[in-house]
């Protein structure tokens, strides 16, 4: 099978940039939608006292992930805040008390078998740190009776221009990253691992390569350096050479994929019992003078966050993660949360305006999963779903590739995903007769 890709300027400006942790903030607004699947719900209320990992959200519901604070001080509010989803979400705004006082359940966690593993995961409140925000628990918790996967796959590609939080990973936290995957390996028995990381990361692929030297179970692959390379399937496909069919998930194919900045997670975790309190942000764009990485508290904002990267200019528009799949921020004050691994800041960016598709194929060209973009478009437009079906539109990744290459600014990666959701509607409204 051959894959589909497209060459993007890298902008890495901030790859030799170390980590600065930053001052704590004098206020977090953490919401109850830290990830993929059911939001948690508050456990605390106005005038509670916290610290720093205690829990302040959780659920009953499996697609779930407990949410901790991430500063020390009092429950100042709770109250409902637009999340970027465009759906109102609960939110605890927690207001610093300048103590740092570290929660009573912190310490290192005990674990001997594949049970406690799963469970030190799920209590951690680790997600999906490559910006898909899944629930790590429900990743690795599957049944060995049914599916066992025969390789752990590391997502280290960070394909997207600017982002380099996952590069600074490998590069400050390398013995992390190996240490989780190490944890993962041997309590989920997965006998090997490759570990995927673009061309573009030179050193990070010597770093990870000598650390893993004595563990020929665990290998480094250089990848080729194209989008979408960070992609699920794309990387299972080029790390292992296996495909991932429509509607299946990458255990079908023998494979779980970790995100690096994930699995180094897991190890910290394990090691002190701190929960996922705090993100490696990239920040960087157009009008930032510093591009820069930095560690911040889960729920402080925007605005103090880029602060400190020294911005020329007024934003007129704001990206959480990369310029391809990222989503827009409404303003400064938006609070940070799991999920985010970069904000980009722009000024003077373009609007185009759509004009006639001239068929010139290039969306094709550019799709990994050999999809028909300007089809699927044509399908969704005149709502017909036996021809999206027909389509295979559930197998786009949203990597915005035909987007970028349509020379009519037509915005297909959009109507693409706005098909899936039509798709779905369909789908429930046949069920439910």
């Amino acid at each position: 099978m051959f894959l589909h890709s497209v060459k993007l300027p890298h902008f890495k400006h901030s790859a030799e940039s170390e980590t600065v942790e930053l001052a704590l903030p004098e206020k977090v607004t953490i919401s109850m939608a830290q990830h993929l699947g059911v939001p948690c719900k508050p456990t605390v209320k106005v005038g509670d006292k916290v610290k720093i990992g205690d829990i302040i959200g959780d659920s009953d519901a499996v697609m779930s992930a407990p949410v901790h604070s991430s500063i020390s001080g009092t429950v100042a509010e709770i109250t409902e805040v637009l999340h970027i989803s465009g759906k109102n979400m609960q939110s605890v705004v927690i207001e610093n008390d300048g103590k740092n006082e570290i929660s009573d359940g912190v310490h290192p966690v005990k674990v001997t078998n594949r049970e406690e593993f799963l469970k030190a995961v799920r209590n951690s409140g680790s997600i999906g740190l490559g910006g898909a925000g899944f629930p790590t628990s429900i990743k690795l918790g599957f049944d060995p009776k049914e599916k066992k996967p025969d390789y752990l796959i590391i997502n280290g590609a960070e394909c997207e221009p600017y982002i380099t939080s996952d590069y600074r990973c490998f590069m400050e936290e390398g013995e992390d990253v190996l240490e989780g995957i190490k944890l993962m390996m041997k309590y989920l028995e997965i006998p090997a691992c490759v570990i995927g990381i673009e061309k573009n990361k030179p050193k990070a692929i010597e770093k990870m390569k000598q650390l893993c030297a004595g563990t020929p179970e665990i290998t480094v692959k250089a990848l080729k350096s194209s989008y979408p390379q960070g992609a699920e399937k794309t990387l299972i496909y080029s790390t292992v050479g296996r495909v991932v069919k429509e509607g299946q998930l990458p255990l079908s194919s023998g494979c779980i994929v970790i995100n690096s900045s994930t699995a180094a997670f897991i190890a910290q975790y394990i090691r002190t019992g701190m929960p996922l309190v705090r993100r490696r942000i990239t920040v960087d764009g157009n009008i930032v003078k510093k591009p820069s990485n930095f560690i911040v508290p889960v729920g402080m904002s925007i605005g103090e966050i880029v602060y400190h990267a020294q911005l020329s200019e007024k934003p007129d528009r704001i990206i959480l993660g990369g310029p391809m799949m990222g989503a827009c921020a409404f303003d400064i004050d938006y609070p940070i949360s799991k999920t985010n691994n970069a904000v980009l800041m722009f000024a003077n960016s373009p609007v185009y305006e759509p004009t006639a598709c001239i068929r010139c194929g290039k969306c094709t060209r550019a799709c990994s999963m050999n999809l028909l973009p300007t089809e699927i478009e044509h399908a969704f437009d005149v709502k017909d779903a036996a021809m999206l079906e027909k389509l295979k539109v559930n197998l786009c990744v949203n990597c915005g590739a035909c987007s970028f290459v349509c020379p009519a600014k037509h915005n297909i990666a959009e109507k693409n995903q706005l098909a899936k959701f039509f798709l779905r509607e369909i789908k429930l409204k046949n069920e439910g007769k």
